[in-house]
């Protein structure tokens, strides 16, 4: 019963593996609803704040912050790569990274150089083994992200851009759909494109009126930075929903296939022990007619 033995160790491992996978499971799905719950209440705050970056880039026309303004000459871009920083989580990370490898052989194309924010574990490690330049990086963000600790790395990006030194910055990140569903995104975050950048329908129809303190630049320069700080908080948080989400799907679907290996393993376990006993049963019947 040497097959016998060594095929109830098989049953024993995945029946273990399928313990540790049910239980990421359902961690997945606890995090799994704080982090969509965290994401939704952070879009009002990247809507608003648009309408009124909006509302106010059309009250100075005479006044066009360099976020606003396409960069001539430049011949380098920027990434701001958004991934995660544990793996078990699907192909949600190999769709980001297969977006922004498949842009930057278009720009190397093109003769442009780039240069890579990474946040997150798993796109650094995947930016260093290919050779990406990396000008800054930002890991271990945990399952609630904070500003403060994103603002050093995209600021590197951003302060070149507005020295102009850079033709464009892109973000790219997965998108939350719904819990079966997430989508990686490629989009441009400077210059601001006036898609993004336009106030709602109800409040075109208003002609807003400002007081500026200290002065209309001032109020400009702030907001807009703050508006694109908007953008990639709320960028990260959309990772971290499609995180908890693809990781919830991705360890049901290993503790299904677990129960099927598991299933199968015992019916050739059976199927084997039957055969031994059958054998035995042929040996003693064998022996007694020889008797």
């Amino acid at each position: 019963m040497a097959a016998g033995k060594e095929i109830r160790g098989k049953i024993k491992s995945v029946e273990n593996t399928k313990k540790i996978t049910k239980a990421m499971e359902m961690v997945a799905a606890s995090k799994m609803r704080k982090a969509q719950d965290r994401m939704l209440s952070a879009r009002p705050y990247a809507d608003k704040i648009r309408n009124i970056t909006a509302n106010l880039s059309q009250a100075n026309p005479e006044y066009s912050h360099p976020f606003l303004v396409q960069s001539e000459g430049a011949k380098t871009v920027g990434f701001i790569v958004v991934t995660t920083d544990k793996g078990l989580c699907g192909g949600m990370n190999t769709n980001v990274l297969r977006a922004v490898t498949n842009k930057l052989r278009e720009l190397e194309k093109e003769g442009k150089k780039f240069e890579i924010a990474a946040i997150g574990n798993k796109g650094l490690g995947f930016l260093n083994r290919i050779g990406a330049p990396i000008v800054s990086q930002v890991t271990q963000i945990g399952d609630t992200p904070h500003l403060e600790k994103l603002i050093g790395t995209i600021k590197v990006l951003l302060d070149a851009y507005e020295e102009g030194r850079l033709d464009a910055v892109y973000l790219v990140y997965t998108k939350f759909i719904n819990t079966m569903k997430q989508e990686p995104r490629l989009e441009q975050l400077l210059p601001l494109s006036s898609d993004r950048l336009q106030a709602d329908e109800g409040s075109n129809a208003l002609s807003w009126e400002y007081i500026y303190e200290p002065d209309a630049q001032t109020v400009i320069d702030d907001l807009l930075m703050r508006y694109v700080e908007a953008l990639v908080f709320q960028a990260v948080a959309e990772n971290i929903a499609s995180e908890q989400s693809a990781r919830m799907v991705a360890m049901k679907a290993a503790s299904d296939n677990a129960g099927s290996v598991i299933s199968e393993l015992k019916l050739v376990y059976n199927k084997t022990r039957q055969a031994a006993i059958t054998k035995e049963l042929s040996e003693i019947v064998a022996g007694a007619a020889a008797v």
